[in-house]
């Protein structure tokens, strides 16, 4: 049987569910405290954080070789880059810190990674800054599971 604590921990890193799922299953199904809920759901969470910032530029290097992913590649950027380049670019860590902390489908801590990524900000500040966005919606998260407004 698998614990709790590692349920936990791997819904929170999953991209899509994250915390907002981790810890609504905590508290409501595992009957946790949220101060036991929240310090594992934004561990959880985390833990990919560094390695889509890390790695991505390896999985892109190696899809570039292809001429088709190549291209499609470029188009993607480009048009993400367009869209937001000067949100992005004048509001840095503020954009990421907003965008983890509203705990919305596709606002998580995989998204920011992958904009910090694609828009070629720092690792170091782009790690802090998600992690304070996860922290918010952790918070957020838990108080919105504790008074009801959350379900399963």
């Amino acid at each position: 049987m698998i614990p709790d604590w590692l349920i936990t921990i791997i819904i929170s890193m999953s991209p899509w569910i994250e915390l907002r799922g981790a810890i609504p299953v905590a508290i409501l199904e595992y009957h946790w405290q949220w101060w036991q809920a929240l310090p594992i759901s934004v561990l959880g969470n985390m833990i990919p954080v560094p390695f889509i910032l890390l790695l991505f530029r390896v999985v892109e290097k190696e899809l570039r070789k292809n001429p088709t992913f190549n291209k499609l590649i470029d188009k993607l950027f480009d048009k993400t880059r367009k869209k937001a380049n000067t949100k992005v670019e004048k509001y840095e860590e503020l954009a990421l810190i907003l965008f983890v902390a509203i705990p919305l489908p596709f606002t998580g801590a995989w998204t920011a990674s992958l904009i910090a990524y694609l828009f070629n900000l720092d690792i170091k500040k782009s790690i802090l800054t998600i992690f304070l966005g996860v922290i918010i919606a952790g918070l957020i998260v838990t108080i919105l599971t504790i008074t009801g407004k959350a379900f399963l």
